[in-house]
């Protein structure tokens, strides 16, 4: 018998092999790995991390710098190829420096996740929280936005992108050895930390497409 599934076994197709899960990073210049060498960005250093926490997993970048939620939405459909199981959502960052309405911000993040409920792929999405400056309302309004639709459309969530430096409550000088000169994107160390921060979520995310 042991003889009978060895032969089967060499004999079974390449093609029907199990293969790698494929995960999409949706997001704007952190994602994409703004102002760093290709091999230092969030989505390779994520890779490494993950392959060496035994992950058979391949990432896709689909990071675009300057992006906004209403960018990610406009791109989620060709994102989202068959081959794509689930997705990372890292979006708003760029909402928020513009001042666009939560609610439009809201809308077009709602979308993005219907679309992957729709393709039938498993979502993390990883929250962003609005500065004071534009008003109590607004950033209540804001924040609610991530860990609702997570919710609503029982994805995974991630409280902050930054988690790894300490999150959104954390004192901004503490991190600047961490960030490239224009305070806003990390430089590679401070991506690493940013991946040690998200990449047990990611672990989450492929569990839940292998289950």
């Amino acid at each position: 018998m042991k003889t009978c599934v060895m032969v089967l076994a060499l004999l079974w197709p390449a093609g029907l092999a199990a293969q790698d899960v494929v995960i999409a990073a949706l997001g704007d210049s952190l994602t994409q790995g703004y102002g760093l060498p290709a091999e230092a960005g969030f989505v390779p250093q994520l890779q490494s991390w993950l392959t060496e926490h035994g992950a058979d997993v391949r990432l896709i970048n689909a990071g675009v710098s300057g992006d906004t939620t209403a960018g990610g939405l406009s791109r989620v459909a060709w994102t989202l190829t068959p081959d794509v199981d689930a997705v990372i959502v890292t979006l708003g960052g760029n909402d928020l420096l513009r001042g666009i309405d939560p609610a439009v911000s809201r809308a077009n993040l709602d979308g993005i996740l219907s679309a992957a409920a729709a393709a039938d792929v498993e979502v993390l999405l990883v929250g962003m929280q609005a500065p004071g400056n534009y008003g109590p309302a607004y950033k209540q309004s804001f924040d609610a936005i991530y860990p609702e639709l997570a919710a609503d459309y029982d994805a995974l969530y991630a409280e902050s992108f930054f988690e790894g430096l300490g999150g959104a409550t954390v004192d901004p000088g503490s991190v600047q050895p961490f960030m490239q000169p224009d305070g806003i994107h990390p430089n590679a160390d401070g991506v690493a930390r940013i991946v040690q921060g998200l990449g047990p979520h990611v672990l989450d995310l492929i569990e839940r497409v292998e289950e």
